[in-house]
């Protein structure tokens, strides 16, 4: 029995064909034209280790190209089969199934990380963010997209009486079960809760309009978003935001040894697994299997 107090519920995309229905087939051309050029505005140009949350299929992952190796994290298995399919074996990718808010990687790991069209999913932001916020050397940078219920077309609708709930106040609005809208505010003070500090935010898919996305281009809207994209540090009414801040703290280097931590009791976890078949936890016991070549730390 854990000893830990139970954590929020996860979503969980095992056997979804996200990738293909809503990426690849669902007409989100200029949403992933925009996302490429908020991150290229915003990723270092170089670094050792990023921490990807959230990164199903490995969509956005070639786009961290400045760091030399990248941990891919996800709750679903399959997703990460699905990225490891398209990504390879390289030792340059390293694939973990695991749970946000019970990270399994030792303090100060990481000198880098994004979650990207994750936190949505997030009952509890406080605690993931938390958990993002202990497994990065201090310093690092931490790039943030959160789904902004203060948009544009949602104050229209609340305004024209079509929608009841209100986008100026600062709790989550729930539009579907584990589906969060956040506003702007309510994030900047998580995120300052939670040890980061904000440097840079970027509003992202201006004309995530149907009828536009008819008419032009995916490459012309996203020219014309790219163009309002900076306009984030003075407000937030667009769908979507890009955060960067930066892990507070005095320096904390990184850490001599240890990579990967038992999420159970927090103890580090042997660098090489005696039974390539799984890790195992020499203080409580806990075994956490390996299913080709894919670290499975999810709760059993």
């Amino acid at each position: 029995m854990s000893n830990h107090p139970p954590t929020p519920p996860v979503i969980d995309y095992e056997e979804s064909d996200y990738q293909t229905s809503f990426w690849e087939e669902g007409g989100r051309e200029y949403e992933d034209r925009c996302e490429q050029i908020a991150l290229k505005r915003l990723l270092p140009e170089k670094g050792e280790l990023l921490l990807e949350i959230g990164a199903g299929a490995g969509r956005n992952t070639p786009r961290y190209k400045g760091y030399k190796r990248i941990v891919l994290l996800d709750y679903s298995l399959t997703q990460l089969q699905q990225a490891q399919a398209y990504l390879g074996n390289s030792q340059n990718y390293i694939y973990v199934a695991g749970n946000v808010y019970r990270l399994p990687f030792v303090d100060g790991l990481f000198d880098g990380g994004t979650m990207i069209r994750t936190l949505h999913h997030m009952k509890d932001p406080l605690a993931a963010l938390h958990q993002s916020k202990r497994v990065l050397q201090d310093g690092s940078p931490f790039i943030l997209e959160y789904a902004n219920k203060q948009n544009l077309k949602a104050i229209l609708r609340y305004w024209l009486g079509r929608q009841d709930w209100s986008p100026f106040s600062l709790e989550p609005i729930e539009f579907a079960k584990l589906n969060f809208d956040f506003h702007p505010r309510m994030i900047r003070q998580t995120l300052s809760e939670a040890g980061f500090a904000l440097k840079k935010q970027l509003t992202v898919s201006h004309f995530r309009i149907k009828v536009l996305k008819n008419i032009f281009p995916a490459a012309v809207l996203a020219a014309m978003d790219s163009l309002l994209q900076p306009t984030g540090d003075w407000w937030q009414l667009s769908p979507s935001v890009f955060t960067l801040s930066t892990a507070a703290g005095k320096g904390k280097p990184a850490p001599g040894k240890g990579f990967f931590q038992c999420p159970e009791c927090g103890t580090a976890l042997p660098d090489q697994a005696e039974n390539p078949s799984q890790l195992a936890c020499q203080c409580c016991g806990k075994t956490y299997p390996i299913v080709d070549g894919i670290y499975d730390f999810r709760d059993q």
